[in-house]
């Protein structure tokens, strides 16, 4: 008797669609792949962003990722998104993580990323963010709120599957890759 195939993970699309995707997405799919027994959210619950992002800093270090270290000023990533007086950052985001070289943002998304629509949040601010060129954007597979299960990424899925369909809002970066944990 054949075994049946099991469902793929992590979910990911790129955005646009009509690209294809960058030669750095295996490796960030990969990451997610390998950290799937910890952060996979078809089976763990009440898994935060934080320990998502703890989980998967050792292999986005390997690929260059800068990886949020702690909320202390010291171990957060801030991003320039003004300038001021004497060429000082007046206005920078947080973010999880970003690659120097290739100028992508990450973000980590659980419970709040589902409630909270924090992938329209993340998906404004690193438009604003003066040398982003690609948002990573992690998303709970499922996220289960009392008797309320919220699929993250499909949800986000479609919302991005609309901005890029109706071409009325232009994000400003080269693209996306959306991933679903």
């Amino acid at each position: 008797m054949p075994s049946a195939n099991p469902a793929p993970y992590p979910f990911w699309q790129f955005y646009p669609t009509r690209a294809p995707a960058p030669e750095w997405v295996p490796g960030v799919v990969a990451a997610f792949k390998d950290a799937m027994p910890q952060i996979d959210s078809r089976i763990n619950h009440g898994v935060t962003s934080d320990a998502a992002l703890a989980v998967l800093r050792a292999g986005l270090v390997v690929l260059g990722f800068e990886i949020e270290a702690s909320k202390t000023a010291s171990g957060k990533i801030r991003r320039p998104v003004l300038f001021g007086e004497n060429g000082s950052a007046r206005v920078a985001y947080e973010v999880d993580g970003f690659h120097p070289e290739l100028n992508i943002v990450l973000e980590i998304e659980a419970g709040r990323g589902a409630a909270g629509n924090a992938d329209y949040r993340d998906l404004i601010r690193t438009s604003l963010i003066v040398d982003a060129n690609y948002l990573i954007l992690g998303m709970m597979l499922e996220y289960r709120s009392g008797k309320t299960t919220i699929r993250s990424y499909e949800r986000t899925r479609d919302q991005i599957d609309a901005i890029y369909a109706s071409e009325r809002l232009k994000l400003p970066f080269s693209g996306i890759l959306l991933v679903g944990y």
